[in-house]
């Protein structure tokens, strides 16, 4: 653990909600938090900080001090530890999150009907990572009122999960808010009649089985976080549906990203794609084996 919270900052509105989100959870994690933008072309002085004269440095700046200034309003006495460097974004930021417990991006949209998409170097960090990383969007950065006091995780029981349960029990506990459990599973083939319809004590019996394995799971972290109010949900449905659906009314939703050894090129789930691109909050994914 380094008490260290990472934002990767790049001068858009998102990256910016995305500064004041983090600002908050140092402040709830009682953390460092340090705002990084990484240019190729950034000049730097002799003592290493962006060369104040340098015309090509105005921009990295610029971006620095308005964040700075969106968490003073926020967090006014929060300590802030600024980093400008002179390289690739991706390399960077992948450095960075190693030496960091949380990093924090900004998610870029296309518009109020358009898939919620990430940049580039927003996705392959993600797949690079062994550190959870929140994705932010513009607006996104308020504090939760009303309905929105909760956080969601989405379980999938095919794996041990231990790191998305500590992330997502730890992250309900700082905030004194419930947390709701959810797990979509599709019916099993047997759960189907000939005719294509559905065999109800069958379904009812698969179901059944759901949540007592997802009980099961939830059961030691619910005697070790005991002040967390715990909402058990399996749903029949996709993975992927039933997270968005149930995601509406939270301030974070947390999901998993399995490890898939380093043979292997990096990817992410089409339960991790859904919700990056369409989820109506905050996404933070963890990484667990």
């Amino acid at each position: 653990m380094t008490n260290l919270i990472t934002v990767g900052l790049d001068g858009t509105p998102q990256s910016l909600s995305a500064a004041v989100w983090a600002a908050r959870e140092a402040r709830l994690r009682q953390a460092r938090l340090r705002l990084l933008h990484a240019w190729v072309l950034l000049v730097l002085a002799p003592d290493g900080t962006p060369a104040e004269g340098a015309e090509q440095n105005y921009w990295p700046l610029r971006i620095i001090e308005e964040a700075r200034a969106a968490i003073r309003l926020s967090c006014p006495d929060l300590d802030v530890e600024v980093g400008a460097v002179p390289r690739d974004p991706l390399d960077a930021l992948t450095e960075a999150a190693g030496q960091s417990d949380l990093l924090v991006m900004g998610s870029r949209g296309l518009g109020a009907a358009a898939r919620f998409t990430l940049g580039e170097t927003g996705l392959e960090l993600v797949t690079r990572t062994e550190t959870p990383t929140v994705l932010v969007r513009t607006r996104q950065d308020a504090p939760a009122d009303g309905a929105h006091q909760k956080v969601t995780v989405g379980v999938g029981l095919h794996a041990a999960c231990e790191e998305l349960f500590a992330f997502a029990f730890e992250t309900a506990a700082r905030r004194a808010v419930p947390l709701h459990a959810v797990h979509g599973r599709h019916l099993p083939s047997y759960a189907y009649n000939r005719g294509g319809g559905v065999e109800q004590s069958a379904a009812d019996e698969a179901l059944r089985e759901a949540r007592q394995e997802l009980s099961g799971a939830l059961r030691p972290w619910r005697e070790k976080f005991p002040e967390v109010a715990v909402q058990e949900e399996v749903v029949r449905e996709n993975p992927a549906a039933a997270l968005l659906h149930r995601s509406a009314t939270a301030e974070l939703l947390v999901v998993g990203r399995r490890h898939r050894g380093r043979l292997l090129p990096p990817r992410i789930g089409h339960v991790v794609q859904a919700a990056v691109h369409h989820a109506p909050c905050p996404v933070a994914i963890v990484p667990h084996t």
